[in-house]
């Protein structure tokens, strides 16, 4: 069959869609498929329908922020990073805005904009063709008639669910992950890659909320928490294994959530997957050394020493934390200050600075906000993201080995490495 496109790009999120713009602008005729009655759904809800497409910090701060091998995306990154997205975004018309954090986003508020200046760059280029509904079953790689293999095979079709083949000079696997199901992200991808021999590191759920053995009072279940700190222990060893940085958490009936949980859980997930045992620590008095708050705890009973301990308790707590702290402190609710032992005041200080918190396991793919693990970066060419066992496939955004931080790093990635593909295709 003769060839049809010079690219067949399979899935319009962030990174199918930018990898078909750049193919398109390089003068390559293209063929973007997706799955859903609409292209870019998830790219649509990110960051709450806001759209955070990237952040502002250097590459020295960005490199930390990014999971697996963060090394993988110098190259990307050394030609399409922070400033050039932002660039070709302004360039078709997107205001933009850098809000707390670094935290780059529309000036509207609107992922919308992200998503129709993608769209409108494709559907003004009559070089390009988007095929909606539209599942692909599998990719077509040469084989010798004699039923042995090259050295490296090469792609020369996708093969729709239907039956259609398609015949192409290059195939761009974009179908994302597993986070957020209903957008499209089934993980079809990943078998696909699976299929022609790419190693899959086993995803699971990342920057999703985090499971509690404990209870969580129904007072408690949306309070937001700010300046505040959290870590991850190793039951066993006492080590820590993640400390963020102060922000703010929430809570959920069956654990955490909220900016510092999240980033806890692309630690915590994996572990938590493989049976591992794990404990949160949660500081409620970051800014105060553990001297410090006693001193100040100190001062508190000296000037309200007549209350009662669970009155006295909105000194140093939020009103929602008090039913919390209670059992876990094992004071007597009605003591007064002036009464509380040396002990019982050090034990408030070290539950203030350790609000401990038992892990158990994570909420699924349908609230996780990307899929960690996917086809291992050593079998992907980092300069052009072509696969090293397969001629002409690439493979970009969320299918590869990479997660990261919230704070627009994910989004980044997908722009980046799908660009990356479109210029080498």
């Amino acid at each position: 069959m003769a060839t049809e496109y010079d690219v067949v790009v399979v899935g319009a999120g962030a990174a199918g869609l930018m990898a078909a713009c750049t193919a398109a602008e390089r003068g390559r005729s293209v063929l973007l498929l997706e799955k859903m009655d609409q292209p870019g759904r998830k790219l649509r809800i990110t960051g709450k329908g806001r759209c955070n497409l990237t952040n502002t910090n250097p590459l020295r701060d960005t490199l930390p922020h990014i999971g697996s091998d963060a090394r993988f995306l110098r190259n990307a990154y050394g030609r399409f990073f922070n400033r050039e997205l932002m660039q070709w975004f302004e360039d078709r018309g997107v205001e933009l805005t850098v809000e707390r954090g670094n935290r780059v986003y529309p000036a509207s508020g609107k992922a919308l904009d992200i998503f129709l200046a993608l769209v409108g760059e494709l559907e003004r280029d009559p070089k390009v063709t988007i095929r909606k509904n539209t599942i692909v079953k599998s990719i077509e790689v040469f084989k010798d008639p004699n039923g042995t293999a090259p050295a490296k095979a090469q792609a020369t079709a996708v093969v729709l669910q239907s039956g259609e083949r398609i015949a192409c000079r290059h195939i761009v696997l974009a179908t994302g992950g597993l986070s957020y199901p209903t957008t499209g992200s089934t993980g079809a991808g990943l078998r696909i890659a699976a299929e022609v021999g790419h190693t899959v590191v086993e995803p699971v759920p990342s920057l999703v909320p985090l499971q509690c053995a404990e209870r969580v009072p129904a007072d408690l279940v949306g309070f937001l928490l700010k300046n505040v700190q959290l870590s991850l222990l190793d039951p066993d060893s006492g080590a820590t294994l993640f400390r963020s940085g102060v922000g703010e958490m929430t809570f959920v009936a069956d654990g955490l959530a909220g900016p510092l949980a999240l980033s806890a859980s692309r630690i915590a997930t994996r572990l938590l997957h493989q049976g591992r045992q794990l404990q949160a620590r949660l500081d409620l008095k970051p800014g105060l050394t553990p001297e410090q708050l006693d001193r100040r705890l100190l001062t508190d009973i000296d000037q309200n020493g007549t209350r009662v301990f669970n009155d006295a308790l909105r000194l140093w707590l939020p009103a929602e934390l008090i039913a919390l702290a209670l059992p876990q402190l094992h004071i007597e609710y009605y003591k007064r200050l002036h009464q509380l032992s040396g002990d019982e005041r050090r034990r408030l200080g070290r539950w203030l600075k350790a609000v401990p918190f038992t892990l158990v396991g994570t909420h699924d793919y349908t609230e996780a906000i990307v899929t960690q693990g996917g086809v291992a970066l050593a079998e992907v060419n980092p300069k052009t993201m072509e696969s090293r066992l397969v001629d002409g496939l690439y493979i970009v955004g969320e299918l590869l080995d990479l997660d990261a931080d919230t704070g627009g790093y994910n989004l980044q990635i997908a722009f980046s490495t799908g660009h990356a593909a479109g210029e080498a295709v």
